[in-house]
Parts: C-alpha cells; sequence; structure tokens
C-alpha cells in the first residue's frame, strides 16, 4: 500500500482504537486529526522536542509536521530539551514568550513534570498537543498511536516464536507512561502463560531514558544472573533492542533469542531481515506528523480540543479524561519486510545489508 493510500485508511480507522482505558471515537475524514479549512497564516506553531537525537523525530515525525502546517501557511518554531525536564520547562516558556506561539505540541519528558508547563499555557489560552506520550491534563489533545495494542502486537510475536521459555521485560523511561501501557498490552497476551508456569519472569526493568546503552548494561546483568538461560526479551523499542541485541551478542545468542521492538527504526528493520530481532512494530510517524500538523492548524483557527476531526474521550490511568487521537500501527516480521519498502519507508539496500541471499524474499 502506497503511502497516500495508507494515510487514508489509517485515517478513516484511526479512533476505533481508543485504547483499553476506555474511549469510543467519531472516525477521522481521510488525512486524520484537522478540521476547518482556509489559511492560518500568521500561526506560529511551537514545537517542543524531548530529546531530538532519536532516529524518528528529525527523520519522519518534524517533517510531517511542517509540511502540514507549511501547507496552511502556518509558522513552525521548535526547540530540544535533551532528555531534561527542566530544560523542556524552559523551552516551553521560552515558545510563548519569545516565539509568541499560538498552539503548542509538546513531546514530554516528564509527563507529570510538564504538567505545570500545561497548566501555564492553558491560562494564556495557548492550545497543547500532548505528542505522542501522554501529559495527564484534561486541556490537552493527546495524538499518539495506540500503544496498549503496540505492546500486545509485540508480544504475540514473542509469544508465538517462544511459547515457553524465560522471559526478560526492558520497559522504557518510568516517567513515560507509554512505557506502562506497552507492558499491559504485552502481559495481556503472556499472563495466562506466566500464571500457568511456562513463561517464567526472570528479569523486568524501566530503562531511563530509553538509552540503548543502559538497555544494554541491564541484559548484560539479566544474562548473568539467569547464566545465559534467557529465551525471550520483551523490549519496548528498537533503541532499547539494539542495545540487547549487542549484549547478546557478546554471549553468541543474538538470532537465538527473540527480541521486540518498535518504531521502525532503519537499522532494526535490517535486524528482522537478518533474524536478530523477532518484530519490530512500525508506527508510521509520517501520519502521526500530519495529524498533530492539521490539529494545530485547526486549533490556530479557534476549533475546541474535543472537536478535533477523530478526537473522542479518553480516560488516562490517572482517571483523566482527555481528547485523543489515537492511531493504528503493523507489527513487522521477516514474512511482511514488503510492507515498509512499498511504503518507502526504507530503501532495499538498507533492508537486506548483510542478508544472506535467499533467507527472506524481499532481499533476493
Amino acid at each position: 500500500m502506497n503511502f497516500s493510500r495508507k494515510v487514508a485508511a489509517i485515517a478513516a480507522t484511526s479512533a476505533m482504537v481508543l485504547s483499553a482505558c476506555g474511549g469510543t471515537a467519531t472516525p477521522a475524514p481521510s488525512g486524520g486529526g484537522g478540521g476547518g479549512g482556509g489559511s492560518a497564516t500568521g500561526c506560529v506553531v511551537g514545537v517542543s522536542w524531548n530529546n531530538y537525537t532519536e532516529e524518528r523525530w528529525a527523520k519522519w515525525d518534524e517533517p510531517a509536521i511542517k509540511a502540514a502546517l507549511s501547507a496552511a501557511g502556518a509558522t513552525y518554531v521548535s526547540n530540544d530539551a535533551k532528555s531534561s525536564a527542566e530544560t523542556q520547562a524552559t523551552n516551553v516558556t521560552n515558545l510563548i514568550t519569545t516565539s509568541k506561539a499560538k498552539v503548542l505540541i509538546i513531546l514530554a519528558q516528564d509527563g507529570t513534570a510538564i504538567k505545570a508547563s500545561v497548566a501555564a499555557a492553558t491560562a494564556a489560552g495557548i492550545p497543547v498537543i500532548a505528542y505522542d506520550r501522554l501529559i495527564e491534563d484534561p486541556a490537552v489533545l493527546y495524538a499518539t498511536f495506540d500503544n496498549v495494542e503496540v505492546g500486545r502486537m509485540q508480544a504475540r510475536e514473542v509469544f508465538k516464536a517462544v511459547p515457553k521459555g524465560n522471559y526478560v521485560f526492558i520497559k522504557g523511561n518510568k516517567a513515560d507512561a507509554n512505557a506502562d501501557f506497552l507492558r499491559g498490552g504485552q502481559d495481556e497476551i503472556i499472563k495466562a502463560a506466566v500464571a500457568s508456569g511456562d513463561i517464567k519472569n526472570v528479569g523486568e526493568t524501566y530503562t531511563n531514558d530509553w538509552k540503548p546503552e543502559l538497555a544494554k548494561t541491564e541484559m548484560e546483568q539479566f544474562l548473568t544472573k539467569n547464566s545465559n538461560k534467557v529465551d525471550a526479551v520483551l523490549s519496548e523499542n528498537d533503541g532499547m533492542a539494539g542495545g540487547v541485541i549487542a549484549a547478546l551478542h557478546d554471549q553468541g545468542l543474538d538470532g537465538k533469542v527473540a527480541v521486540s521492538g518498535q518504531d521502525g527504526d532503519q537499522a532494526a528493520l535490517n535486524r528482522v531481515a537478518l533474524g536478530t530481532q523477532t518484530v519490530d512494530v512500525w508506527k508510521d510517524s509520517r501520519l502521526l506528523g500530519k495529524t498533530a500538523g492539521d490539529a494545530a492548524v485547526a486549533l490556530c483557527k479557534g476549533t475546541k480540543v474535543d472537536a478535533i476531526s477523530g478526537a473522542a474521550p479518553f480516560t488516562t490511568p490517572g482517571g483523566v479524561k482527555v481528547s485523543g487521537i489515537l492511531l493504528k500501527a503493523d507489527p513487522i516480521t521477516k514474512a511482511n519486510l514488503k510492507d515498509v519498502l512499498d511504503a518507502t519507508w526504507i530503501t532495499k539496500d538498507a533492508l537486506c545489508k548483510d542478508v544472506k541471499a535467499g533467507t527472506v524474499d524481499v532481499c533476493g
């Protein structure tokens, strides 16, 4: 499916997936989260990135946001918190006071710490989009993928590969609600096998800032603790999966232990082709960026948060009711690597780097 058709198809169904936390959605029109026609010339949209060095933000999310804003005549400004909640608070203030942003898109470093900044923006009449990561404030528009389902997708594929054995759980940043959304989805798939004893949890930890180097250290420690007797690793994203697989490689276990990830990072998709990563849940960030950009334009024009196309009530783990748009992701395994090639997400050369001929259909 090409990208334009994928946008239309996913946007038309995106509101169906408002997670296990509850909520009923009205289907969005083709293109996702926008609302209202006409120009948004003069509208400044400020974007606060938590850590711009992660591959997907610069490669996929930001260009899609910029394109949506540019098409409406809006102006894009941004800054980077470099994984510091304190810096992000200052950055948001600067977007409001210096850049004169009329709408904010915030990728939160710490969903709790950022609440004061959101409250300040709301008090100033500035709408806020919580981008990809939850901020439990009733005034925000929460735009993300269905992270509970992403966790289910990860666990389904790993469980298919390893229905019995020792499992390790490498979770993301504790201050990011996505870490628990993902873990909750994973648990829905494997809890019966855990209860029966078929699966044994031999290691579980949060990973500060989702850092690959910390995930590698954590995996090394779990391997030592279990005398290398680990059969599967539910890693919550691709960066950490890279760290996990590096630790496994050092013990000659890469390709022998099932590993999950998410985001569609180029290196991770190559690992799927190579057979060292079992599944990479692909979240097409182009769609999320467009959805947020379109929503920002609509908010600039005066559309209320709860009236944005595709938005529906979403109850957070803390019992806060927000308006949310949750998009659908796709689990990528060796069997359907063609999907990311067809979507021009990755080149064949990058996908098939060092892949042995005849082992993967799309690589020849």
